[in-house]
């Protein structure tokens, strides 16, 4: 699976929820604001411009610009550490705040039905877009050649 993979799953209107999220504190904190405003071309960052971009960011993704998903991944991420932590620490991956311990093979520890069980805990705890884009971004890390989680919807 490509880390496009995992946004392109949520659908546009997911992903534009994950946009409205982003922090730009956070951003800044973790040295990522720079960059992330070169890598949107969005001259002036705030949270106007962002939401005016999303249709041509959500386009960018359709092209497997990976790097651009980096970038995008990275953001979203330092700006709901607390739901990393959270998550690491239900499935009961070492990590020091939020970040794999090193040398760590953390795939050890999704065992089956990780998936499903991250989901159900989470997603009525955090924004749903939020739970599934890092329940995919997990996959995308640590399983490679997994395909982006969907949740059965209840019949």
């Amino acid at each position: 699976m490509l880390l496009s993979d995992a946004f392109r799953s949520l659908g546009e209107d997911r992903f534009a929820k994950l946009l409205r999220s982003i922090s730009f504190g956070k951003l800044r904190t973790f040295q990522l604001y720079e960059r992330f405003k070169l890598r949107t071309h969005i001259e002036k960052l705030n949270t106007e411009n962002l939401r005016k971009a999303t249709p041509r960011l959500w386009d960018r993704l359709l092209t497997h610009d990976e790097e651009y998903a980096t970038d995008l991944s990275q953001a979203i991420l330092v700006s709901h550490m607390e739901l990393i932590v959270a998550v690491l620490n239900f499935l009961g991956i070492p990590n020091e705040e939020g970040f794999f311990v090193k040398d760590l093979d953390a795939k050890r520890y999704l065992t089956d039905g990780w998936r499903e069980r991250a989901y159900q805990e989470f997603s009525g705890k955090f924004p749903e877009p939020l739970v599934l884009f890092y329940i995919n971004h997990l996959i995308f890390e640590l399983e490679k050649d997994g395909e982006p989680y969907q949740p059965q919807l209840a019949a």
